[in-house]
């Protein structure tokens, strides 16, 4: 009888790859909150400036994540990683000259060039997480489905968590927030440059997988599982919009986008002016409130795929999830706002950035669930739709803090995770967009 190789398991060092890409993409976007004391110093930026430097980055980051998904349809994932993490590494560069742009070509007007830089580095990270998804929907079984999106998705805690003692060790290092930047966006050219040697866009094209792992991801069936993705016609993009599942679902991951971002760029300053926080010191402060989600984002795919094997149903395992997780964040946030021990509001946050993070890779799933054609181009639109929040979160925040204080943030947070409840209630997993597809369509290319 003849022996069969056992089962590759190739398909956990693309994981472990895009974990670590999307890692330092986390930390590039992120460390501009730790340089605030140099940088507004340096231009003079008073709370609602600041609070609008910050949210140029999701104007661009929500056209990124729209086009990014699109491409990754039509050009293949690998292609557009390549591009996208060269142009935000060199954007990461770019930032050093941002202020002074601005004062050369916008008539001495340092903010106008933050926004021009921030707004192509927010546009050239836009499309990371929804490639992010079209891999995992490529790379791992239907079985692993929620864990494997979950392991994508740990970036965003990690990378926030880690943020902090590596854009603080750099700053003390080197005494130059510029020099920062210089070391992110090298250290990106250098894992994107490796990426581009270990990946490839489906796992049948790897010489390193073999038939056993093939047959696990392709769940038994790679053949005609190949035969029917090719078979199957491509929904328009506007199918998206037909779906009231995809819809609400975007609205409840705009609740996490808001809490994610309101966190990560205002808690240094928040820390800072409410607690006397100095940046020696915030190196560990600042990586406190991400440590729960660290584990969180996993065990929720865990907890997802394990409500879905036990119930046999989609409404359990993904939209009741989150709404529940959702509605504990929501009470996290309230509390927030009336606490007045550091210790208290540290520990609240902590709390409820966990809750936040535990159903991150519902959403996802819920793309992959209900329109597996459109994968990437579904999830470009969600990421656009919830990526609002990636604007509206800092810069309400600066207002809201600038006039009454900044409890008035955290119970702006709340509300845009009370929404997220309601949304997540009205979402059907794998109730697909009702559109009857034409027979001119054709599928886009893998």
């Amino acid at each position: 009888m003849q022996q069969h190789p056992p089962p590759s398991q190739y398909r956990y060092t693309i994981f472990l790859l895009i974990v670590v890409i999307a890692l330092v993409n986390y930390i590039d976007r992120g460390a501009i909150a730790y340089a605030a004391g140099q940088i507004t110093a340096e231009y003079g930026f008073d709370r609602a400036g600041w609070g609008s430097v910050l949210g140029y980055f999701g104007y661009g980051y929500m056209f990124g994540a729209l086009i990014g998904g699109a491409l990754a349809d039509r050009l293949g994932a690998k292609r557009v990683w390549v591009i996208a993490g060269i142009a935000w590494s060199l954007f990461a560069i770019g930032m050093i000259w941002a202020g002074d742009l601005g004062i050369a070509l916008f008539g001495g007007s340092a903010l106008s060039g933050f926004a021009m830089v921030r707004i192509l580095f927010g546009f050239s990270e836009g499309p990371a997480y929804s490639i992010i998804n079209k891999t995992m929907s490529a790379w791992s079984p239907p079985t692993e489905r929620g864990f494997a999106v979950s392991i994508g998705l740990l970036s965003t805690p990690l990378g926030a968590l880690l943020t902090a003692p590596v854009a603080v060790g750099l700053l003390l290092l080197t005494d130059s927030w510029r020099s920062m930047y210089v070391v992110l966006g090298a250290l990106g050219l250098v894992l994107i440059t490796l990426f581009a040697r270990l990946y490839t866009n489906r796992p049948e094209d790897h010489p390193k997988v073999n038939a056993g792992e093939l047959a696990s991801i392709r769940g038994g069936r790679a053949e005609a599982a190949t035969a029917m993705s090719q078979a199957q016609p491509a929904l328009p993009w506007w199918a998206f919009f037909r779906s009231r599942t995809l819809v609400f679902n975007s609205i409840g991951y705009f609740s996490f986008i808001y809490v994610n971002f309101m966190l990560l760029t205002w808690t240094p300053k928040y820390l800072h002016d409410q607690f006397n926080f100095t940046l020696s010191s915030l190196w560990y402060i600042g990586m406190i409130p991400w440590v729960g989600a660290c584990f969180t984002v996993l065990l929720g795919g865990r907890i997802s795929d394990w409500l879905h094997k036990r119930t046999g149903k989609l409404v359990i395992a993904r939209s009741w999830f989150a709404a529940g997780s959702l509605l504990l964040t929501t009470l996290c946030f309230l509390l927030v706002s009336q606490a007045q021990s550091v210790w208290a509001v540290i520990a609240l946050m902590t709390l409820g950035n966990a809750l936040n993070a535990l159903p991150n890779s519902v959403y996802w799933a819920v793309v992959i669930d209900t329109a597996p054609s459109r994968v990437g181009t579904f999830s470009g639109i969600m990421h656009f739709i919830a990526n609002i929040a990636a604007v509206l979160a800092p810069t309400l925040a600066g207002i809201l803090s600038a006039r009454y204080g900044y409890s008035s943030m955290f119970i702006a947070t709340a509300v845009a995770t009370a929404l997220g409840v309601f949304a997540m209630l009205q979402v059907r997993p794998g109730v697909g967009p009702r559109v009857e597809a034409e027979p001119s369509v054709v599928v886009a290319a893998e």
